[in-house]
Order: structure tokens, then C-alpha cells, then sequence
């Protein structure tokens, strides 16, 4: 080998089909040295072992793939992989977007990425973690990937959001019991401003009509001294806050 520096491969031929041996030459080990981030065989072992470990534990619905960094990823990357078929992919197949994200990149092992969503080309939805794995130099050696597939789940999870849906669709917060009629006028100016969308320093009259108009249709101004507090609330006086209330035909427009 120090004589044919080059050589990376024996091929030793017998009865058995053609075994390959890949060994690291003298040259191969400068160019590691330079740079190129490598595990040992029994640290990708290991990581051999806990993607299995990880796919039995979570079952068949649990992909486990384990990525390496190396010169030959952008062609095949995937070492090791559980479950293949929640993406559809097998032993050698080339790099996911998160190597392709990493190879040529020679800065410190960034920080992981989980419980992120993805799809496959197939329309199933995933939550996907990975991990980077980095070599005693601290650049990454190897991604170790888990995607587990969600689809059914958040079929299911929409079948139920239908069965706890209220007539209103809309995403709002669920209304509060409150112990007195304060408690009671406080939540009604609060889910007039969440009507208009604005605080009332920024209302326009129009929308200062509209919140007003919600308040009476809601009993607000049933309660005892309302007024006053609605009318401070929306920084206008009583006579205007009434003069809102009479306000029916005209888009919100008033004569003050």
C-alpha cells in the first residue's frame, strides 16, 4: 500500500460472489486529515444499532435513517435505515435536503433540528427530526434522521376537531365564566376589541361604531353604570357613545 498510495479498494475473487474490501490508504488518510469528517466503524455501528433500537421501539410507522457526511454523499448517503418504506427509500440512496444543506460546510456541528414537519413526494406528512452527529474534530460526520409518519394521525386529530367545533369556526379563545357582572363587562369590551382587531387608540369612528354596536347587542349597556366605563374605554364622551347607538343605515357615519 505505501508503494500504491492510490489504492483504495482489494477485490479478492473466489467461490463466493466478488467481495470488495474498502481500505484507507496512506494517501486517503492525508486528505481525512485535511479535513474530511469520518466516524469510526464502531461509532457507525453504533449508530447502526440505536436506529434499529429506535424503529422497534416506535414501530412500522417510524423511519430511522442514518446519513453520512463524506466526499461520495451527494450520489449515496444513507448508511443505515429502518422502516424505508414511510419514504420510500433504501440502503445507498443519495442525500435529504438537510446533507445536501451540509456537505461542503467544514464550520462546527450546528444545532439539531427537531420535531419539524415533512412530506413525502407520496403526499404522506411526517415529524421529522435530525440530529448531526459530529467526529472527535467537532464537524459533522453523519446526520441521524427520525421520521415518523403522521398522516393518519392528523386525520384523526381533524375528525375529532370537527366534533368539538362550536357553530363558530373561527379560532377564538373559549369564553370564560365569570363571577359578577364586572368581570362580565370587562369580557364584552375584551371581545370587542377582538372584533375590530385593534386596540381603540388606533379605531377609526366607524370602528368604534361596530364595537359599540356589539356591546348593546350583547346586554353591555344593561349593566349598571356601563357607560361610563365603555364610553372611557373607546375615549369618547357619553353623548357620543349614544349618539353611536343610533346609528343604523349609515355605514358607521355620524353628524359629531
Amino acid at each position: 500500500l505505501e508503494q500504491n498510495p492510490s489504492l483504495t479498494t482489494l477485490a479478492i475473487e473466489s467461490e463466493l460472489p466478488l467481495i470488495k474490501f474498502r481500505i484507507i490508504s496512506i494517501k486517503n488518510r492525508h486528505e481525512w486529515e485535511r479535513g474530511e469528517a469520518m466516524l469510526s466503524d464502531s461509532e457507525l455501528e453504533a449508530l447502526r444499532r440505536i436506529a434499529k433500537g429506535v424503529a422497534a421501539q416506535f414501530g412500522a410507522h417510524c423511519e430511522v435513517v442514518v446519513h453520512e457526511i463524506s466526499e461520495r454523499s451527494t450520489c449515496q448517503s444513507i448508511i443505515a435505515l429502518e422502516n424505508g418504506e414511510v419514504s420510500g427509500r433504501k440502503l445507498g440512496d443519495g442525500p435529504s435536503q438537510v446533507v445536501l444543506e451540509q456537505l461542503g460546510k467544514d464550520d462546527a456541528c450546528p444545532d439539531d433540528h427537531l420535531c419539524y414537519l415533512s412530506r413525502t413526494p407520496e403526499g404522506k406528512l411526517l415529524k421529522s427530526t435530525s440530529v448531526y452527529i459530529p467526529d472527535e474534530n467537532g464537524r459533522v460526520a453523519a446526520i441521524f434522521g427520525i421520521n415518523f409518519d403522521i398522516s393518519t394521525l392528523a386525520m384523526a386529530e381533524q375528525a375529532l376537531s370537527e366534533l368539538t367545533l362550536t357553530r363558530s369556526r373561527e379560532k377564538e379563545p373559549p369564553a370564560r365564566i365569570s363571577h359578577n357582572v364586572n368581570d362580565l363587562l370587562d369580557d364584552l369590551i375584551e371581545q370587542s376589541d377582538r372584533l375590530i382587531g385593534k386596540p381603540p387608540a388606533m379605531m377609526t369612528k366607524e370602528d368604534k361604531v361596530k364595537a359599540i354596536r356589539f356591546l348593546n347587542d350583547h346586554g353591555a349597556l344593561l349593566i349598571t353604570k356601563s357607560g361610563d366605563k365603555i364610553a372611557n374605554h373607546f375615549g369618547i364622551s357619553k353623548y357620543t357613545l349614544y349618539s353611536y347607538l343610533d346609528v343604523k343605515t349609515t355605514g358607521g357615519k355620524t353628524n359629531d
